[in-house]
């Protein structure tokens, strides 16, 4: 098992977590089954892990733990099994977000700039769209937005240009044929930097990442029981923002709520006034580690965060 996903800031998880052993806790990115395992050996026969994951690669990895509910599905619709299961609310929540090892590591997957593949990214596989259908079938313009706001990409228009003019004689299919187009863009020197946000970019869009992400951070709240805390996994600035904010002030642009009386909305107290990254020596085991980022948020009791 965890060969397949080596769960990344696992001790800091578990201390952050503050796991009480007959507790209901949530793993939302079951993946390999890393971060639950973990969770069901603090747990009493009464405790209990209830995981997600759309993808049936990480499902086929189920822990046998009769403790354990794991559902095939989208963790934005986290709250809604919950509530059909009777479990809400909870203990606490995990939410290590990104690509497992296994996704990246399975060339047909098309998540990894080291394969030459057919391009998909998709988590779940039974969903469309696929990188496919973006790259081939996104306007100049979807295209350049895609770039710019989800991989942070300088030149987007002229990456764009390229894409529609490469597909306008045949069609872009694989890693190798999107890697020379980004050759052709930013010049070899850069090109693995470079490929890494476009792959980043068409991901977020393949899997709707950012909008599932702020759905489930809004459904976290009414899932969890006052004092019962929140950690989140992230491993780019555009999904840390999102946390970071969230957790701050219960928005996602960071500006504060208020009341009439002028008391500023808290929906957490922040467990992490930082967010914390591996140490070298959880890098040096597992470099994929290297950009995670943790924050952990405990829910307040109250409206004004008091």
């Amino acid at each position: 098992m965890d060969g397949y996903h080596i769960p990344v800031l696992l001790q800091d998880v578990l201390d952050g977590l503050s796991v009480h052993p007959d507790g209901t806790y949530v793993d939302v990115t079951y993946g390999g089954g890393g971060h639950t395992k973990a969770l069901l050996a603090l747990l009493s026969p009464k405790g209990r892990v209830v995981a997600f994951d759309q993808d049936d690669d990480a499902l086929a990895q189920r822990a046998d733990d009769s403790r354990l509910i794991l559902v095939k599905s989208n963790f934005r619709f986290f709250y809604q099994h919950l509530q059909y299961l009777g479990l809400a609310p909870v203990d606490g929540i995990l939410a290590d977000l990104g690509v497992s090892s296994h996704q990246f590591d399975t060339p047909e997957r098309g998540f990894s700039i080291r394969f030459d593949a057919t391009l998909d990214m998709r988590m779940n596989r039974d969903q469309k769209p696929s990188a496919l259908t973006v790259l081939n079938e996104y306007s100049e313009e979807k295209l350049v937005e895609i770039f710019r706001n989800y991989g942070e990409l300088e030149k987007s228009h002229r990456l764009a240009k390229v894409v529609v003019a490469f597909r306008s004689t045949q069609k872009l299919t694989t890693t190798e044929q999107l890697s020379a187009l980004v050759v052709q863009v930013y010049g070899q020197q850069n090109k693995n930097q470079q490929l890494a946000k476009v792959f980043q970019a068409i991901r977020i869009e393949v899997n709707a990442e950012l909008e599932v992400l702020q759905d489930f951070l809004q459904t976290s709240l009414p899932a969890l029981k006052p004092g019962g805390r929140l950690a989140v996994i992230s491993y780019h600035s555009l999904e840390d923002r999102l946390v970071k904010n969230f957790l701050r002030s219960g928005t996602f642009d960071g500006n504060d709520e208020s009341d009439v009386f002028g008391n500023r909305y808290r929906p957490f107290r922040l467990i992490t006034k930082k967010a914390l990254a591996p140490t070298e020596q959880e890098i040096l085991q597992n470099p994929r580690s290297r950009s995670a980022r943790l924050r952990i948020g405990e829910k307040t009791d109250d409206k004004s965060g008091n």
